[in-house]
C-alpha cells in the first residue's frame, strides 16, 4: 500500500513551486479547456463539483503530453444572491466571507492536484476585473443596446424591494417572497435592458457552427423562440383604435371567436366599459400573483374576463368580442391573440368554459380541437384550400385591405440587467439633477458599506449611502446609479479575461492590439465543461457578449465555445440530488484524507459516463483505492532490478502495450474515461501474469496514461523509474505493428442472459459461428428441450438465441 498523504504533498509541493501547469506559448497548437466556474459558497467543494473538474484536467494533461500549448484557467463567480442573502442574515461582510470561501476552494482544488494555471485566476468582485465588466456596458450603452426602460418587477411590499424572480418561491398558488413568505406583485418601475433580442437571429444561427448536445441547442433554439407568422390588425368598433394580434396560422381566421389580449395590454385599461371595469382591473390585480409560468400552465385551467368591447371581423365583417385572460403574455408576440377554439388547444378550453362560438373551418373526422392540415371549409375565399395556401389566399386579400403584414417574432424578450442589491458590479454611469445619463471612464468602484439592507422606496441599497445618491462635480450635483448588475454580468465574459490576465494581477485592455493578439492564438474555448443547469441563460448570454464584441472587431470568433459537455449529477448514497435539506451532500475533503486525491479522481471517472447521473458508493471507492495499491506494487516490484531479464522475448509485453495506447487515445476521442479505467485494469491483470520484464519501457508508457487519472501516484512511479516528471514527458507512441492480432471473444445470450463466450475463429461463417456457440456446454443446457425462436448474431459483439 502506497502512502498517499506524503506522496500527493511531495508533488503537489513540487508543481507549485515549478509552476507546472504555468501556460506556455511555445507550440504551435493550442488548446483551451475550461471548467464552468463555481460560485465559492461557504460549504467548499463537494464531490459534483469534481466530476467536470477532473474531465477537463484529464484533457488538459493529455493534450500537454501531445505538446500543446495548454489552457487551463479557474476562477471565482463571486458576486450575487447569496452571498448578500448570508450577509443579511449573519450581519457579516460579504466581502470578507467571499474571500475567505475562495481561499478555501483553492486550497481543495490544489489538494485534488488539479493542473490550473493560478497565474491566471480571475475573480468577479475584484475591481481590476469588473472595470472590464462596466467597460463592456459601456460599450453597449454607446451602441444603443443598454437603455432604462419601465419593465415589470416582482415587487414585495413587506420587505419593501424588489426580488429576483430566484427569491419569489410559490405557496397555495400564491407568488410570495422566499424570505418571509410575503405577497410579491408585478409592478413597472424604470430598470437597465440589455437588447438581447437585436441579436435573436445571429444566436440561432450561431448554434449551427457548435459542436452542442442537441438537447442544449433545441434548449437554446426554444428559448429564442423564433417563428414566422402574421400581423393581423383588427379594427376596434365605433373607434379609431387597432388591436395587432400575431399568428402564424392565418388560414384560421374565419374560425375566429374572439381576440384575446394580455392582462398587461396598454389597450385593456382604453377599451374596457365602464359595465366590466371592476371585473377588468380585479383581474388585472389577480394576474399580478402570478408568474409567467403559472400562466402558461397547460395543465391549470385558463380564465378571463369579458372587455365589454369588440373589433369587426376584416373579411365577415362580423362583430368579434374582446377578451383578457392570463395565458396571453405581454411578452410574446404583440400581447394579442385571434382565438381559434376549433383548431388551438388553449383556445378551445378557454371557449368551452366561456360559452365562446367554436367554429371548424378544416374538413376532419378527428375530434376538435384539429391542429393539422386538410382542406378548408366555411372560409369563403379559402375553402378547399390546404393550411399553407389558404394563409397565402387571405394574406393577399388582407393586405389589399392594409390589415395584415408579414413578420418573425421571437419568444427571447431583452435582459432585465438591474438588481436591487448591494453585492455587484456597480452601473458605469451618474445621473445629474434632470435624470441625464454620464458614462463615467474611470472605475466606479462598490463602495464598502455595513448597512446592505434594501432602501424603503425600492431602491438598492446603495440608496443608503448619501455620497452615493448625491454628490458634487463642479457646480452641479450627480448621483450614482442605486442598482447594481446582475451575476451573470461578470460570468458573460470571464473566459475572455483569463486570456487578459498578466501574471502581475493586471489585465490587458480589451480593445488593445495584443489583446487581440491573444484572442487569435486561443480562441474559441475548445472544450467546456459544466452542468445543464447552465444550458441556457449563462450560454445564451455569454454568447450574445462574445457577438457584441465580435462585431466590434475585438474577438476574431462568432462563437465563444467550440465543443460543450454537460456533466451529468453525482447522486447522493440515497440515490437523490445532493442538497444541505436532505442531508446527503458528501465533501471531498475526508475522502482525500482517507483514500487520497488519485483514488478520489480514478473513482468519479470510473463511475460510468461522463453524462450520465452517478450514485456515490463507498465501497466502489474501496476497490478503486486497492487497484491504485496494486498499480503501484505491481510496477515497484518489476522496477527492481533482480525481476528485469533483457534476454527474455517481450512481444506480448509490446502488444498488449501498443494496443493499450490505440484503445486509450480511441476512448479519449469520446470521453470514456470510465472505458479507460477498464482497459488499464486489464492491462494490470496481464502484468501479474509476468515473473520478469526485459525492459521498464511499456510500463513507463503505461504510467504516462495513468497519469490522466491519477497524477500524484503517477509522477511517484516515474521518480522510482528515474525518469523525468511529467511535465517533460511525451504521449506514447502506438505502434499498430507489434499488436498481435487475436480472435475476438465475444459473450453467449440466452434470453437476454449472458450464458458463456466463445473465440471467433477467422474462416467461421455465421452458421458456424451460431453452431459453436450451441454446442458449449454452458449454453447448450439452457436450450435443451427448447425451441430457437431467434438467433442473433451481430459481429464482434454479441450472440443472442431467444427461446419460447
Amino acid at each position: 500500500m502506497y502512502n498517499h498523504k506524503e506522496i500527493e504533498k511531495k508533488w503537489q509541493s513540487f508543481w507549485e513551486t515549478n509552476k507546472t501547469f504555468k501556460t506556455t506559448n511555445i507550440h504551435n497548437k493550442k488548446a483551451y479547456i475550461l471548467d464552468m466556474f463555481p460560485y465559492p459558497s461557504g460549504a467548499g467543494l463537494h464531490v459534483g463539483h469534481l466530476e467536470g473538474y477532473t474531465a477537463t484536467d484529464i484533457i488538459s494533461r493529455y493534450k500537454r503530453l501531445q505538446g500543446y500549448d495548454v489552457l487551463h484557467p479557474i476562477g471565482w463567480d463571486a458576486f450575487g444572491l447569496p452571498a448578500e442573502q448570508y450577509a443579511l442574515k449573519t450581519g457579516n461582510n460579504p466581502n470578507e466571507f467571499t474571500i475567505k470561501n475562495i481561499d478555501n476552494f483553492r486550497r481543495q482544488l490544489k489538494s485534488l492536484g488539479f493542473s490550473y494555471d493560478y497565474d491566471k485566476e480571475i475573480n468577479t468582485t475584484d475591481p481590476k476585473y469588473y472595470y472590464w465588466t462596466q467597460w463592456i456596458f459601456k460599450e453597449f450603452y454607446k451602441a444603443g443596446l443598454a437603455s432604462i426602460e419601465s419593465i415589470d418587477v416582482n415587487w414585495c411590499e413587506g420587505l419593501g424591494t424588489v426580488l429576483a424572480n430566484e427569491e419569489v418561491v410559490e405557496v397555495d398558488g400564491i407568488r410570495v417572497s422566499e424570505r418571509g413568505h410575503f405577497p410579491v406583485v408585478k409592478k413597472p418601475m424604470d430598470q437597465w435592458v440589455l437588447k438581447i433580442t437585436k441579436y435573436a437571429n445571429e444566436l440561432l444561427d450561431g448554434l449551427k457552427e457548435v459542436n452542442w448536445p442537441n438537447s442544449v441547442v433545441q434548449l437554446q433554439k426554444n428559448w429564442i423562440g423564433k417563428s414566422a407568422g402574421y400581423n393581423v390588425f383588427w379594427k376596434i368598433k365605433n373607434s379609431t383604435t387597432t388591436i395587432t394580434t400575431y399568428t402564424t396560422r392565418l388560414d384560421t381566421i374565419y374560425g375566429v371567436s374572439a381576440i384575446i389580449l394580455s392582462p398587461e395590454h396598454p389597450l385593456v385599461s382604453k377599451i374596457t366599459t365602464s359595465t366590466f371595469r371592476s371585473l377588468v382591473n380585479k383581474y388585472i390585480s389577480q394576474m399580478k400573483l402570478k408568474t409567467d409560468l403559472e400562466r402558461t400552465n397547460p395543465s391549470k385551467e385558463k380564465t378571463g374576463v369579458f372587455t365589454g368591447s369588440y373589433v369587426t371581423h376584416p373579411l365577415t365583417k362580423k362583430d368579434i368580442p374582446i377578451w383578457i385572460s392570463e395565458y396571453i403574455l405581454k411578452s410574446y408576440g404583440s400581447g394579442a391573440i385571434m382565438a381559434v377554439p376549433a383548431h388551438d388547444e388553449r383556445d378551445y378550453k378557454f371557449a368551452r368554459k366561456y360559452n365562446l362560438e367554436i367554429n371548424s373551418i378544416i374538413e376532419t373526422n378527428e375530434p376538435l380541437p384539429y391542429v393539422g392540415d386538410g382542406k378548408h371549409i366555411n372560409s369563403d375565399i379559402a375553402n378547399k384550400l390546404l393550411n399553407n395556401d389558404a394563409s397565402e389566399k387571405i394574406f393577399e386579400a388582407l393586405s389589399k385591405l392594409r390589415q395584415a403584414r408579414k413578420s418573425v417574432n421571437y419568444k427571447l424578450h431583452d435582459w432585465v440587467f438591474s438588481r436591487q442589491r448591494y453585492w455587484g458590479e456597480p452601473f458605469p454611469v451618474i445621473y445629474d439633477e434632470n435624470n441625464n445619463i454620464y458614462l463615467v471612464k474611470e472605475l466606479v468602484e462598490l463602495p464598502k458599506i455595513n448597512n446592505i439592507k434594501p432602501s424603503n422606496d425600492g431602491k438598492g441599497p446603495l440608496a443608503n449611502v448619501k455620497e452615493w445618491t448625491r454628490f458634487k462635480i463642479g457646480k452641479q450635483y450627480f448621483s450614482h446609479d442605486t442598482n447594481v448588475m446582475p451575476q451573470w454580468a461578470g460570468s458573460s465574459w470571464y473566459y475572455l479575461a483569463y486570456i487578459l490576465k498578466n501574471d502581475d494581477g493586471t489585465y490587458l485592455p480589451l480593445d488593445s492590439e495584443e489583446a487581440k493578439k491573444r484572442f487569435e492564438q486561443w480562441l474559441p474555448v475548445d472544450l467546456y465543461i459544466g452542468g445543464q443547469e447552465h444550458a441556457v441563460l449563462h450560454l445564451l448570454y455569454a454568447r450574445f457578449w462574445h457577438r457584441f464584441l465580435f462585431d466590434k472587431g475585438l474577438v476574431p470568433t462568432k462563437e465563444p465555445f467550440m465543443k460543450l459537455i454537460n456533466q451529468g449529477l453525482i447522486l447522493g448514497t440515497d440515490g437523490q440530488k445532493m442538497s444541505k435539506s436532505l442531508g446527503n451532500v458528501i465533501n471531498p475533503d475526508e475522502y482525500v484524507e482517507s483514500h487520497g486525491a488519485d483514488a478520489l479522481r480514478t473513482y468519479e471517472m470510473f463511475m460510468g459516463p461522463l453524462v450520465d447521473s452517478k450514485s456515490w458508493n463507498v465501497d466502489s471507492l474501496d476497490g478503486i483505492r486497492r487497484w491504485l495499491d496494486r498499480v503501484y506494487n505491481q510496477i515497484s516490484y518489476f522496477i527492481q532490478p533482480q525481476n528485469q531479464d533483457p534476454l527474455l522475448e517481450s512481444n506480448e509485453l509490446e502488444s498488449e502495450i501498443n494496443k493499450l495506447i490505440v484503445d486509450v487515445e480511441e476512448n479519449l476521442s469520446q470521453y470514456k474515461f470510465n472505458v479507460i479505467i477498464s482497459k488499464m485494469m486489464v492491462f494490470i491483470n496481464f502484468l501479474t501474469t509476468l515473473e520478469k520484464i526485459n525492459t521498464l519501457s511499456a510500463l513507463k508508457k503505461f504510467v504516462v496514461m495513468f497519469s490522466l487519472f491519477a497524477p500524484h501516484l503517477a509522477e511517484e512511479l516515474l521518480f522510482l523509474m528515474h525518469e523525468k516528471p511529467l511535465d517533460q514527458q511525451i504521449w506514447p507512441y502506438a505502434d499498430k505493428q507489434k499488436i498481435i492480432a487475436k480472435n475476438p471473444v465475444i459473450g453467449i445470450q440466452v434470453n437476454g442472459k449472458v450464458r458463456g463466450e466463445i473465440e471467433i475463429l477467422p474462416n467461421w461463417k455465421e452458421i458456424d459461428v451460431l453452431n459453436n456457440a450451441k454446442a458449449i456446454n454452458s449454453v447448450s443446457k439452457w436450450l435443451e428441450g427448447k425451441k430457437i425462436i431467434k438467433e442473433i448474431y451481430k459481429e464482434g459483439k454479441i450472440i443472442s438465441f431467444i427461446t419460447n
